[in-house]
């Protein structure tokens, strides 16, 4: 997929023609949605909304994301100016902007649909685009979803699937938005790096307020989307069920930020750009905001070292801290929709006392409590969860938290009383939050000590402390690891138990 800003040209003159007009190019929102009309309702409010085209997809409404209750509270000014970005003049009649439209009059498109349209919207744009010679023409996504392929039962990152798409998102509260005051991060990510400085100095003409970073790691960056996503909802239901015991709170919020990175850091692994990501690049990273070109860790094994992990990505502020604020409860206004579903789950397993029956229960949930499913991006990629893990190679000790949420709410009639108990009481969460975070092979030791009456077990303790055997231990003294758990062993135990076992 072609998608830069500039053509093969070698001619500087024209070249430059090119840079002066991107100067004052326009960025158009296509589907719209309720990040994509706050950033232009804070456009509007900074009277900056000449940068901006917006074009609903047919059938919606601009402000249609938004309650009644936001609506009533905007200014009627912003507004007008809104539904003026969202039109255009055809001889003296009005007409709504179409995606067509943009691609014509911006150089920079941002597809807002979810996971439910943006692969139709981006191979619609794409044709229009080639059909127009309008090819330089940069498209990019919002969605923090993981994309499935019917046919094939595949499913995936669509950025990586399209690696020069572009991927823009940050932290942002809905309300910020509408405050004249607060600002705001963002990160817009495309795997050249002088497509994504560029990219960013045009949406960052949108509004004094909004502060948007150029990366180049668009696949982790829509990966770390898609793996809050489903983190949030397990915070709102921390915050909600563990409100009166807030020593696991810290322990929880901490694993699911961490462990969304960690599993990016794998995937960024399995790039099949990573070379040119960073030996062909014609701005050096540092030049970006990146402090090093490049973190990697490396693994040990027998001898030789294998490159295992990328976390150059972690420095995209604005995505860690999209992690870290929808997780958070805020001061005033609502969190996020997959934090409310969250606190839903929290309410609904209180009341029932269990996990939900189905997906379909938990759905039901969240609509009497007010909130449309088809909004939830975090239980669609919670749907797709298993083949991403397999797909993406995604260890459980870096996963531990998603694994246990997926077993309370798609596991087995067992798995999910053991998901509940463990999900429910503070010791057995934070021993699980404890233990589920260690490598399979690395628990055989703390076994070992709980159960020294066995003889491998004090065998095993033993050679260890012999230096000279520990080495022959650590590879012949499996016996141990290969202990069933016990069914009466702890609930925690139980579900790390299934979750390893790929039950």
């Amino acid at each position: 997929m072609q998608n830069n800003f500039f053509d093969d040209s070698l001619d500087k003159k024209s070249i430059k023609q090119r840079i002066r007009g991107l100067s004052k190019a326009k960025v158009g929102f296509y589907s719209i949605g309720l990040y994509p009309a706050s950033l232009a309702y804070n456009s509007a409010m900074q009277k900056t909304e000449k940068s901006l085209l917006l074009a609903p997809r047919p059938g919606r409404d601009l402000l249609g994301a938004f309650s009644e209750d936001e609506v009533k509270g905007m200014d009627p000014r912003h507004v007008v100016k809104m539904r003026r970005m969202a039109c255009h003049k055809n001889g003296n009649e009005s007409v709504s902007n179409t995606l067509e439209y943009l691609i014509i009059k911006c150089d920079l498109v941002i597809l807002s649909a979810n996971s439910k349209y943006i692969e139709q919207d981006l191979a619609q744009a794409c044709s229009i685009r080639k059909r127009l010679n309008r090819n330089n023409v940069v498209l990019g996504c919002l969605a923090g979803s993981f994309s499935h392929d019917e046919k094939t039962n595949n499913s995936y990152v669509l950025c990586e699937k399209n690696p020069n798409l572009a991927f823009f998102s940050g932290f942002h509260r809905h309300g910020a938005l509408r405050d004249p005051m607060d600002s705001f991060t963002a990160n817009f990510c495309h795997p050249n790096a002088l497509t994504a400085l560029i990219g960013a100095h045009m949406l960052n003409k949108l509004s004094p307020n909004l502060q948007v970073s150029p990366g180049i790691h668009n696949v982790e960056a829509q990966y770390i989307k898609a793996a809050k996503n489903m983190a949030s909802i397990f915070a709102g239901f921390g915050y909600e069920h563990h409100r009166q015991h807030p020593g696991v709170l810290p322990t929880l919020l901490t694993l699911l930020l961490n462990q969304c990175l960690d599993q990016a850091a794998t995937v960024s692994m399995s790039r099949q750009d990573r070379h040119q990501l960073y030996s062909q690049q014609t701005i050096a990273l540092t030049e970006l905001g990146y402090a090093v070109p490049r973190i990697e860790a490396t693994l040990n094994k027998g001898g030789f070292t294998e490159r295992v992990r990328d976390h150059t990505f972690s420095q995209l502020t604005a995505m860690v801290a999209d992690v870290r604020g929808s997780m958070m409860l805020p001061v005033s206004g609502k969190p996020t929709r997959n934090f409310q579903a969250g606190q839903i789950l929290a309410s609904g397993m209180r009341e029932h006392g269990r996990c939900p029956v189905s997906v379909e229960e938990f759905e039901q949930w969240c609509e009497n409590g007010g909130l449309n499913k088809g909004a939830l991006e975090g239980l669609k990629a919670l749907r797709y969860w298993p083949q991403i893990e397999e797909k993406y190679s995604i260890q459980n000790h870096d996963a531990s938290m998603v694994n246990l949420l997926y077993k309370g709410l798609y596991g087995s009639e067992e798995e999910k009383d053991f998901a509940f108990q463990v999900m429910t009481e503070s010791r057995q969460l934070s021993n699980y939050c404890q233990e589920s975070v260690r490598h399979t092979h690395s628990r055989k030791y703390a076994e070992a000590l709980n159960n020294l009456e066995q003889l491998d077990a004090l065998e095993l303790i033993s050679n260890a402390v012999i230096a000279n055997n520990a080495k022959k231990a650590l590879q012949d003294d499996i016996s141990i690891e290969e202990r069933e758990v016990q069914p009466d062993a702890p609930a925690y135990l139980q579900v790390m138990d299934f979750i390893e076992q790929g039950a």
